[in-house]
């Protein structure tokens, strides 16, 4: 079992601390993430409420002391991470517990002298990954060979389909039909799930909202469709309406570090593929998925594209896929390029 492999890596924390950092992604809306340090390790919150990253609202936790990783996940078992209210969205808690867990490993890997590859037994490999950026044609004029997770909407016209439909290069159609009361709800639309199904025929089909129509308009492209923001663990995976053929894995979903090797062995037991999606991470987070990435699913088409990629205009210089896994001597890191 992967778990059984780290469990017992024995660590010592002094302080906690965090840092936040930012990105305006438009006059609306800041991203903000906070980067825990305990001792030498670092993990990400991804929490998408800006006001969830004030300092004064970020639980101070006392976590001084000898752990092992397992008995450090059980202390987190008993504090709350937000003792100021509930959060917006219940996935914020799996998000932050996280951001601990992730700075729990990289910190009890560098104590012993190890990297996540070798403490797993498991061989890096080369990262293919994908793009979510939106103006997909000025950034296929200086990176021909990228390839595109995109998130199809109502207003997606037939030309604006054509057009990349003739390009071929959609790995990833996110229908967004998992979210709910968030900014990228997009409803069921039986419509629209035709014109992308029948569009794109090679491409995922990620979080369809299953109605009556929506199921019907699906049934013939069932091998297809994969899921996202409905996984948080394995059990999560027996309630889907039918059983998948691949899945997207983002590590921060799982909050707990075993349950996320858990999700990983058995999908690979079951024979269910994974891709990789991350949350806009603007730090440490970001290496740790393509780490993870380069161990569990390095030939999918991984949305863990380097951080250049989301800006506004294409960026020259940016690394390409496949990514080299270029892990850190030790700890959970792989060096951002």
């Amino acid at each position: 079992m992967l778990w059984d492999k780290i469990k017992d890596l024995a660590f010592d924390v002094g302080d906690v601390t965090t840092t936040v950092s930012a990105m305006a992604i438009s006059p609306e809306f800041e991203r903000r993430t906070t980067t825990v340090r305990i001792g030498d390790g670092a993990g990400e919150d991804v929490t998408y409420d800006p006001a969830e990253h004030e300092p004064s609202k970020f639980p101070s936790v006392d976590l001084s002391g000898s752990w092992t990783l397992e008995s450090f996940s059980r202390r987190l078992d008993g504090i709350d991470l937000f003792p100021n209210g509930e959060p917006g969205q219940a996935a914020y808690r799996d998000y932050r517990r996280w951001a601990f867990e992730s700075a729990a490993l990289d910190c009890a890997l560098r104590a012993n002298g190890l990297n996540v590859a070798e403490a797993l037994g498991l061989e890096p490999q080369p990262v293919r990954f994908v793009s979510s950026n939106r103006s997909f044609e000025p950034w296929l004029e200086l990176y021909p060979d990228l390839r595109f997770k995109l998130d199809p909407t109502p207003e997606w016209t037939d030309e604006l389909v054509a057009r990349l439909a003739a390009k071929c290069v959609l790995d990833v159609a996110d229908l967004k039909g998992q979210y709910h009361d968030t900014p990228v709800d997009n409803p069921p639309d039986a419509a629209l799930y035709r014109r992308v199904a029948e569009a794109f025929p090679e491409a995922w089909i990620e979080d369809p909202a299953l109605t009556e129509e929506t199921d019907a308009v699906l049934e013939p492209h069932r091998e297809r469709v994969t899921w996202d923001a409905p996984i948080h663990s394995w059990v999560d995976v027996d309630r889907l309406p039918f059983r998948p053929r691949c899945l997207n894995s983002k590590p921060s979903r799982f909050g707990k570090l075993e349950r996320l090797l858990e999700f990983y062995e058995r999908c690979g037991a079951s024979g269910i593929s994974l891709y990789g999606g991350g949350q806009f991470e603007l730090g440490v987070g970001r290496g740790q998925i393509q780490a993870l990435a380069s161990l569990f699913h390095a030939d999918s088409p991984n949305d863990v594209a380097p951080g250049g990629y989301n800006a506004r205009e294409p960026q020259p210089g940016l690394e390409t896929s496949p990514l080299a896994p270029k892990l850190e001597r030790f700890g959970f890191r792989r060096t951002l390029g």
